[in-house]
């Protein structure tokens, strides 16, 4: 998590606040001293992401294992020609 403090001629100090996911807090230095944040203890380090628990649908499959371009190219294909049936059947086509 960063930090940087920040206060302008006008504006009343403050603090903006990196988190770990990228979100950007600003957060009053005034407040900060009054409510200080509560810690919370340390995420536990996941060595493998598929084991995580908001994954439900991951498969797992070997280190460095890529599927094949092939598999894209088919895909590909077999949508632009599903599109081109569907369309064949709208009337005043040209």
């Amino acid at each position: 998590m960063t930090t940087q403090h920040t206060s302008g001629s006008k504006a009343a100090p403050t603090k903006i606040v990196t988190t770990n996911t990228g979100r950007i807090l600003r957060v009053s230095a005034d407040a900060e001293v009054i409510a200080p944040a509560p810690t919370s203890p340390p995420p536990t380090a996941v060595s493998d992401p598929a084991r995580r628990a908001d994954v439900l649908f991951r498969k797992r499959l070997d280190e460095g294992h890529e599927i094949s371009a092939w598999w894209m190219i088919g895909a590909f294909l077999a949508t632009s020609g599903l599109v081109i049936v569907l369309l064949s059947g709208v009337p005043g086509a040209a």
